[in-house]
């Protein structure tokens, strides 16, 4: 019996030595995690203590007009209702900012269900915000920050771009509000409620002259049920004719293990089709055969290709 007590004796003490090693090594880690729980509470504390703070002044059907220093109006805000408190920016709710021109004519206006004005005279927006531009066309975003300073309106955040018959998610955006140029930038990929995808970059969004047209310079990917279409120069849709221009080099790649190679490719859309053609030399690959020919007109869904104008075929 004394053997065993005195095994238990040195098997305790060296596990003591050990947690006590560990501990050692490990000390600045533990030390870690238990200031950033603490920071953790301290910051949600904090948020509860923002939510409770009462407002100094509250005030309903709100309305502040912004003059230049030769008293030129520049821009009104109005609000349902505004608040100001000691140590936070002000809060509006139910928010309309319109700006003017030096003639005084109103050239913008943003609407939005929340906003916030800092003391550098920032307005940052936030949710869902409607942009309506000189011509009168009206862009609608939803993102989590939208922020409106001098003339130009950006976002560093996520942005939804709600399109007409397509939703468009970009990483930024930024815009002039004296222009109808808006820049969706970043990674952008455009959701089309016929179910196809168009992933490209730095996508400008144009709604001058009463057209409205995103369009890309960078490399670009379409894919539709069965197809997959890469172009190498951008990308140009015209959204009231439903035509989408892959500009460059042109790659059609569908599931049947053919391809089609041409250039400039249009992507005809209307009444619910999806035609691919182009007026440059094409060339069509598959297991057996080769065909080169100067045109091209493919019908995806009826899965027809037409190649026309000294057409070449080589058979394996």
């Amino acid at each position: 019996m004394a053997i065993f007590q005195t095994k238990k004796i040195q098997s305790f003490i060296i596990f003591i030595i050990v947690l006590a090693a560990i501990l050692w090594i490990f000390q600045d880690n533990i030390l870690s995690i238990s200031v950033f729980e603490k920071s953790v509470q301290e910051s949600e504390f904090n948020e509860e203590q923002i939510k409770d703070t009462p407002y100094l002044e509250k005030i309903d059907n709100f309305i502040i007009k912004e003059y230049s220093s030769d008293q030129v109006l520049l821009h009104t805000i109005e609000a349902d209702v505004y608040k100001s408190f000691k140590n936070s920016p002000v809060q509006l709710e139910v928010v309309k900012v319109t700006t003017f021109d030096e003639k005084q004519n109103q050239t913008l206006t943003l609407t939005s269900n929340r906003a916030v004005i800092f003391k550098s005279g920032s307005i940052h927006f936030i949710g869902e915000v409607e942009i309506k531009t000189v011509s009168g066309i009206s862009h609608e975003i939803d993102t989590e920050l939208l922020v409106v300073k001098g003339d130009q309106i950006n976002s560093n955040r996520d942005v939804f771009y709600l399109g007409e018959k397509a939703k468009i998610k970009a990483q930024g955006m930024d815009m002039n509000m004296n222009s109808d140029l808006m820049n969706l930038n970043g990674n952008v990929e455009i959701l089309q409620d016929s179910g196809a995808t168009i992933v490209t970059k730095n996508l400008l969004i144009s709604h001058g002259s009463g057209e409205k047209r995103y369009s890309s310079k960078e490399k670009t990917q379409y894919k539709s049920n069965e197809n997959i279409v890469n172009a190498d120069k951008g990308v140009d849709i015209n959204m009231q004719s439903e035509q989408t221009k892959l500009l460059g080099d042109v790659k059609v790649v569908n599931g049947f293990g053919s391809s089609l190679a041409s250039y400039d490719l249009t992507i005809d859309q209307s009444n619910g089709g999806e035609i691919f053609k182009s007026d440059s030399p094409s060339r069509f690959q598959s297991n057996t055969v080769d065909i080169k020919a100067k045109k091209m007109h493919y019908d995806a869904i009826t899965k027809k290709l037409k190649l026309t104008d000294e057409v070449k075929a080589t058979y394996e």
